[in-house]
């Protein structure tokens, strides 16, 4: 049935980030908005759920290996790559696929609880995947990793993948919940000829490509030294004229910005994981100049350490301000929209991220009732949204809806039983660290 909620104040973060005043969101009966705005243009009449604080679209987690729960803590003072040869990638040659189930179970709720509606994923298993986020009622972007190692033929990989589109469609599940995507790891770990063959295959079906991008300073010397920069190799095989999401993308060229933003490339800005292993500071502030599509992610639980989002907001305004040396560089409006529309963007999608009629009904209450709040929500516009990003975060996130289905009531996933999955993902994570 059609829904209305109402608040004192709606953030539906369209791009000029505004603020209304006793705001209503609607609700038609296939979980998408059919109205945001102010509850005195609100049309006809609808029994109100009436909550007491903030509602905002759930924030968009643009690039994560969520299923990484099971991983958190090892390794955690090592650099990126020594970090992937010693520690992750042989913990992950032990991965069954009830592993996985585990551990995105987990990392579902744990996003959920934090506002977090969106993830774009890339892991072993993705089925599996798929089932656990059906299961905890989130919604998700994801790929099984495309890599060239011994004993793994990336051809089957690929393949895998578009046996799945082709069976299941693009996106599938209540309220399109799983979209499908290719997710080659990097250019790195695959020759051009795989990436091409990733080109050609999500081109034809309009999927979209998810792929590290110069993450590391020392990890792609060898693309560097034979085409100018991993953006360039990408641009040569064709995958720039798709879909294509770049995680991280941390040192890039003027000239690589540059050919993002001619070719609409989407990056997804990790600043947590970069400064924890020390990966570099992205050049945040360029690329918003030169128009590139920004969203912010939280990379891996093992590399973050959590799935927090609101984390990367607070970080992703503090680093552009600390590297620019400019306490203007990215305002708490801005680095909100980075975590919501602006993720929706970056994976080229105008379904999610924001609160407009059309757009799927994922969205989020915040609470008034703490200390973030206690002058009340009838301060200046700048300075509720100020508050919401510096002061309270995840801490006040108290219900969460996906497609107009709430998903976490009073801090707790609905679905799924938080004691549950956390000993589901203790016992899986026992058995990879034996």
């Amino acid at each position: 049935m059609p829904q209305r909620f109402r608040a004192p104040v709606v953030l539906p973060c369209d791009p000029g980030c505004s603020v209304i005043r006793d705001g209503v969101i609607d609700v038609g009966d296939d979980g998408r908005i059919t109205y945001c705005g102010p509850a005195a243009a609100a049309p006809g009449q609808l029994p109100a759920t009436e909550l007491t604080g903030i509602l905002l679209p759930g924030l968009v987690n643009a690039h994560a290996h969520s299923p990484m729960t099971l991983l958190r803590g090892m390794g955690g003072d090592l650099p990126l790559l020594r970090w992937l040869h010693e520690i992750i990638w042989p913990a992950e040659a032990k991965l069954r696929a009830d592993d996985v189930r585990a551990g995105m179970v987990l990392g579902s709720v744990e996003m959920l609880r934090h506002g977090v509606t969106t993830s774009a994923e890339m892991y072993f298993f993705a089925e599996q995947m798929a089932e656990a986020v059906l299961d905890t009622g989130a919604r998700v972007v994801l790929g099984g990793p495309i890599i060239d190692l011994p004993g793994i033929d990336w051809r089957r990989m690929i393949e895998a993948t578009d046996r799945w589109i082709d069976t299941d469609g693009l996106r599938f599940g209540p309220g399109e919940r799983v979209e499908v995507s290719y997710a080659p790891h990097s250019a790195y770990m695959l020759p051009p000829e795989a990436l091409r063959h990733v080109t050609e295959s999500a081109a034809e079906r309009g999927a979209l490509v998810q792929i590290h991008v110069a993450e590391a300073a020392d990890e792609d010397a060898k693309q560097r030294a034979e085409h100018g920069s991993v953006p360039r190799l990408l641009d040569e095989v064709g995958m720039l004229r798709g879909r294509t999401l770049a995680a991280h993308a941390v040192h890039l060229s003027d000239e690589d910005i540059a050919l993002f933003a001619a070719r609409g490339t989407g990056v997804a800005h990790c600043p947590g994981s970069n400064a924890k292993l020390a990966s570099g500071i992205a050049r945040l502030t360029d690329l918003r100049a030169a128009a590139v599509s920004v969203g912010l992610g939280t990379d891996g639980p093992a590399s973050n350490d959590d799935l927090d989002l609101w984390e990367e907001v607070q970080l992703s305004a503090m680093l552009a301000r600390l590297s620019t040396q400019d306490s203007t560089a990215l305002r708490a409006a801005d680095a909100l929209l980075l975590a919501t529309r602006g993720g929706a963007d970056a994976l080229g999608r105008d379904d999610i991220g924001a609160l407009e009629a059309g757009r799927w009904a994922d969205f989020v209450h915040v609470d008034p009732d703490g200390p973030a709040f206690a002058t009340g929500l009838d301060e200046p516009d700048e300075q509720v949204v100020s508050n919401l990003v510096w002061a309270s975060g995840s801490r006040q996130v108290r219900d969460v809806w996906v497609a107009g289905e709430q998903v976490v009531a009073g801090g707790e996933t609905v679905r799924v039983d938080r004691g549950k999955a956390q000993a589901g993902a203790r016992e899986a994570a026992s058995r990879l660290r034996g």
